[in-house]
């Protein structure tokens, strides 16, 4: 996930190389998560791999490193994982609704709305769980074609 500028200066210099160390040393390479993302993983444990494709959504996983706090500073090992897109957006769900939420209130009392949303509005849902393929994904040949003289419409 790209770094908001606002929030560079909350990440620590060495920031790049912590990453890295948790994504492809600790990690493997392999998406950690075992459930933090809301999901049930086959085996225990997230199955995606970096720049394989992944198994749920066939997208080409870009593995990255998820606070498991929401807290950039808090670089412990403890408060990191390695996380495909999906299990990473789906840790960030909540945070992510809750800092949209005060930031649409913030721009509303800006232009001198007045606020109306209550603490519930602000409380964690979890995201809809994705269907499973049914069959792994694998590339399909293009459709080819071909008429001969007699066949040709």
């Amino acid at each position: 996930m790209p770094i908001r500028p606002e929030n560079l200066h909350r990440y620590p210099r060495d920031w790049n190389e912590i990453s890295v160390r948790i994504r492809f040393e600790r990690a493997g390479g392999r998406c950690e998560c075992t459930g933090q993302c809301g999901l049930t993983h086959p085996g225990g444990r997230c199955p995606a791999v970096h720049e394989q494709i992944h198994p749920d959504t066939g997208s080409v996983v870009g593995l990255t490193t998820a606070h498991l706090n929401h807290t950039p500073e808090d670089v412990r090992d403890e408060n990191l994982l390695a996380a495909c897109q999906l299990c990473h957006l789906r840790i960030d769900h909540g945070h992510h609704r809750i800092t949209r939420s005060i930031t649409l209130a913030a721009r509303a009392a800006a232009a001198g709305q007045l606020g109306f949303l209550t603490e519930a509005d602000l409380e964690r849902i979890e995201p809809p769980t994705p269907p499973r393929p049914s069959t792994p994904r694998t590339a399909r040949p293009a459709l080819q074609l071909s008429f001969t003289d007699q066949e040709a419409p």
